[in-house]
C-alpha cells in the first residue's frame, strides 16, 4: 500500500481546525494561519471548540430521536466526540459515513475511527461541492440506507465553498437523497452578530488557497429548503440547546441549527 501524499506546504481549513482544537495533526502553513487569526480574533480558539461541542449536542439529539444512519461531511481530523462516539452511546448500532476532502484526515480517520461491534463506520475521501460521488459511492451504500431516515451534518465547513460554487445546490443534492423523516445539523459562520471581529477572522484567514466567507441568517436558512428547523431554531451554534455555561470569551461568530425534512 503506498502512502498518500501530503502537501505540508499548504494550508487546509481541517488543519488549522485541529491546531485550534489543540491537536497535533497540522504543520507550519497550518500554524501560521491559525496564528494570525487568533491574534486578530482571540475568541476564535473557544469558537473552534464551541463549534466541536454544537456537533455533540445535535448528534445526541439526533440519535435520541431515533436516528440510526449520519453522513458526516468536512468531519475534520478525528478528536474526541467524533460522531460515531456520540451516536452509538445512545445507540451501539448506528451507523456513520464520514467525508473529507484531506488526505491526512483520512489517514487517521481509517486508523482511528472505529465502530462497536454493533454499529459500523466508513470514511471517504471527497468533497463536498461533488455530491453525487459521494451519495452514489459503494463505501458509503454499503454503510447507510437512504431509504430510511438519515442525518446529514455540516459542521463549520459551508462557510469554506464560494458562493459561486453554490454551497445551496450542493446541500440540496443531499437532502434530496434523502427520505422524509431525515434531518439536516448545520453550523456556519457569520457577521451577524459580531461584524467587526467575524469581519477581521475572515481577513486574517482568506491568504493564499483558504477561503471562507460569512453569511447572514437569510444565507444560512436556505440550507434547510423542505425542512422544519427543531427548537430553538436558527441561533448562535452556543446556544443551540446548551448543556453547560457558555465561556464568556466566545465570540458570538456563528449559525446552528437541526432541521427534519418535510
Amino acid at each position: 500500500m503506498t502512502t498518500p501524499k501530503i502537501d505540508t506546504s499548504v494550508p487546509h481549513p481541517a488543519r488549522v481546525y485541529d491546531y485550534w482544537l489543540g491537536g497535533k495533526d497540522n504543520y507550519a502553513a497550518d500554524r501560521q494561519v491559525a496564528e494570525a487569526v487568533v491574534a486578530a480574533t482571540p475568541g476564535v480558539v473557544v469558537g473552534a471548540r464551541e463549534n466541536r461541542a454544537f456537533l455533540g449536542r445535535a448528534v445526541r439529539f439526533l440519535a435520541e430521536q431515533g436516528i440510526d444512519q449520519f453522513l458526516d461531511i468536512g468531519t475534520g481530523i478525528p478528536t474526541a466526540g467524533n460522531t460515531h462516539e456520540v451516536a452509538q452511546s445512545v445507540n451501539p448500532a448506528a451507523r456513520v459515513a464520514y467525508v473529507d476532502n484531506d488526505t491526512i484526515v483520512m489517514v487517521h480517520a481509517r486508523a482511528l475511527l472505529t465502530s462497536t461491534p454493533e454499529g459500523r463506520t466508513t470514511y471517504i475521501e471527497a468533497d463536498l461541492r461533488e455530491p453525487r460521488t459521494i451519495i452514489d459511492h459503494p463505501d458509503v451504500n454499503k454503510v447507510l440506507d437512504f431509504s430510511r431516515p438519515v442525518a446529514v451534518v455540516i459542521i463549520g465547513t459551508l462557510m469554506h465553498i464560494k458562493d459561486e460554487d453554490d454551497p445551496w445546490g450542493a446541500v440540496k443534492q443531499f437532502t434530496d437523497a434523502t427520505c422524509p423523516g431525515s434531518y439536516l445539523a448545520i453550523t456556519h459562520l457569520t457577521a451577524d452578530f459580531e461584524p467587526d471581529a467575524m469581519g477581521t477572522l475572515a481577513k486574517n484567514y482568506n491568504t493564499g488557497p483558504l477561503l471562507m466567507t460569512n453569511r447572514t441568517a437569510e444565507d444560512v436558512t436556505r440550507f434547510f429548503d423542505g425542512f422544519d428547523l427543531v427548537e430553538p431554531g436558527l441561533v448562535w451554534a452556543s446556544e443551540w440547546r446548551p448543556d453547560k455555561p457558555i465561556p464568556a470569551e466566545a465570540v458570538r461568530g456563528g449559525y446552528g441549527a437541526v432541521g427534519r425534512k418535510l
